[in-house]
């Protein structure tokens, strides 16, 4: 009886050990291994193309793309609740298995969205004989986080680019017509801003923006 309570106490000790260490590092997993980074560059992208500097505050845009993030990562969350949370719950795999299990599905998706040539790179930076021969769900999370995020990073200014080009079509239109005036002293970001957000408005520029978020991740 002493040995199962002591037993049982151990394991009690490393299930709080463990949770406490999952909650620790739950906002660098956010920035690191989900959507969060691609979705939050590309809202900041939109806020300066459209020439607003704190409009909409910093905070609605974190609260969006959480909303966001937890939207496109719900599959996945699901996923480990059903493989790995529910069965260590209920105690019938060990630690070292439900990270194992936690883990596979967030490198699948983070997989998905990387691109060839971030992973080899990282391998090549890696000099470690042992992953030359991995692929895919083999590869360790050293080489699949950093190589996730320089793909994030990369699609996130490609799409804040794409972002600027009607922007800029207004910013020129609206220079071009003040100098031909020979308003020269009026700055143009105060005229072509309203027209910015009108055109915003005018194409649903919220719902097409987060629809094009949502199904740019594979």
């Amino acid at each position: 009886m002493a040995d199962i309570v002591i037993n049982g106490g151990a394991s009690d000790v490393v299930r709080i050990i463990v949770i406490l260490t999952i909650i620790t590092l739950a906002p660098f997993m956010l920035l690191m291994m989900t959507c969060f980074t691609r979705i939050i560059i590309v809202l900041g992208f939109l806020r300066h193309a459209m020439g607003l500097q704190q409009t909409p505050p910093t905070q609605v845009l974190i609260g969006l793309a959480l909303f966001i993030t937890f939207f496109i990562m719900s599959p996945v969350l699901s996923e480990i609740n059903e493989t790995a949370l529910q069965p260590y719950n209920e105690r019938q795999i060990e630690t070292s298995v439900f990270l194992d299990r936690a883990s596979a599905p967030i490198k699948e998706f983070m997989l998905a969205q990387t691109g060839v040539d971030e992973l080899e790179f990282f391998r090549e930076l890696s000099n470690d004989p042992a992953v030359e021969g991995l692929s895919g769900l083999q590869l360790p999370l050293s080489i699949v986080v950093p190589s996730f995020m320089i793909s994030e990073l990369k699609r996130a200014f490609l799409m804040g680019f794409l972002l600027f080009i009607p922007f800029l079509v207004i910013d020129t239109i609206v220079a071009s017509t003040l100098m031909s005036m020979g308003m020269i002293m009026l700055p143009p970001v105060m005229i072509s801003m309203p027209f910015k957000i009108l055109l915003f408005v005018v194409v649903d520029g919220w719902g097409l923006l987060v629809r094009t978020l949502v199904t740019s991740f594979n």
